[in-house]
């Protein structure tokens, strides 16, 4: 059933919160598809509530609203990142003095349960590149592509949206370092390794060149009508590649970024380096790797010693 219209004071100032969130908070793309629609969904369940005007929201709607959400089965996860959006959205009301009072101040979500992030071992990610074909000489264009795309992936622990949104001359081939835009507009630099080097030069020599098109542009990675590759094209090649895997639980693009991480800090690297590798604006973001890598040395050590 379609969503009925909402009230027009409260359709302008999701409008004018939209504007925000992109001029002046420079979110991505994808940030502000989240945060706006769990916005319409709240402001929807304000107006089905009787809500006209923004000064009407209080904060027994905000809480039955979260209720009606959890007792329909709703993730701990999404329910804190729609309570947390309610509240960015109230305060920036405020401000506008478009309400004259936060009703979000005292809202409070479900904790997020504390799980570890799916993590490939070393030789599960020398399988999956494998399953890409280590034979590119006869390869098509796609296939050399999707080995390159994952190389990096693993590589330097970008996002999918970050390596999507790559330039030709983001590379440094000689420094094998990438230059990346990440959230916030905040601009990193990434160092990787020979075999995702050697992989990205040979997609830039075979596999490019016979996609590329007037419109491609300097994107790095292209789709099969020569545009900039879309993230959900590169979440769609590491879906399969780990489905395939048949022996882990780790799903999605963002495995490879845990991944990354935490073999990083395997290997000793210092956690404040992978938290510039990652992009991370707080240590605390990173640290969770730290427990991954606890967690794997305590299985390890129950599985070998002998009075553990």
């Amino acid at each position: 059933m379609d969503q009925k219209p909402l009230p027009p004071e409260l359709q302008s100032a999701a409008d004018d919160y939209k504007r925000y969130l992109v001029a002046e908070r420079a979110r991505s793309a994808h940030t502000v598809r989240a945060y706006l629609s769990d916005l319409e969904s709240l402001l929807a369940y304000a107006a089905a509530d009787g809500a006209t005007r923004l000064e009407e929201l209080d904060l027994g709607t905000l809480r039955r609203w979260l209720g009606a959400q959890s007792e329909g089965g709703m993730a701990r996860s999404t329910l804190a990142r729609r309570a947390a959006t309610a509240r960015s959205f109230t305060k920036w009301a405020l401000r506008e003095e478009l309400i004259s009072k936060d009703p979000a101040l005292r809202l409070q979500a479900p904790k997020r349960g504390k799980s570890l992030p799916g993590v490939l071992q070393q030789q599960q990610v020398n399988r999956l590149v494998e399953g890409l074909g280590t034979d590119a000489a006869d390869g098509s264009a796609m296939m050399i592509r999707n080995r390159a795309m994952v190389e990096l992936l693993y590589a330097t622990g970008v996002r999918v949206g970050e390596l999507a949104g790559l330039d030709i001359d983001d590379l440094d081939p000689d420094r094998r370092t990438l230059r990346v835009l990440g959230k916030g507009n905040k601009e990193r630099t990434v160092p990787f390794g020979v075999p995702a080097a050697l992989a990205v030069d040979d997609w830039l020599r075979r596999g490019r060149p016979s996609l590329v098109r007037a419109t491609s542009g300097p994107a790095l990675f292209l789709g099969m009508r020569g545009n900039r590759v879309d993230p959900r094209q590169i979440r769609s090649v590491v879906e399969k590649l780990l489905h395939n895997l048949g022996d882990t639980s780790a799903t999605g693009p963002h495995a490879l970024r845990h991944t990354a991480a935490t073999h990083l800090l395997d290997g000793g690297a210092d956690l404040r380096a992978v938290q510039e590798i990652l992009g991370h604006s707080s240590l605390a973001t990173t640290q969770i790797y730290t427990h991954v890598s606890v967690d794997r040395l305590r299985k390890s050590y129950q599985q070998a010693h002998p009075r553990a």
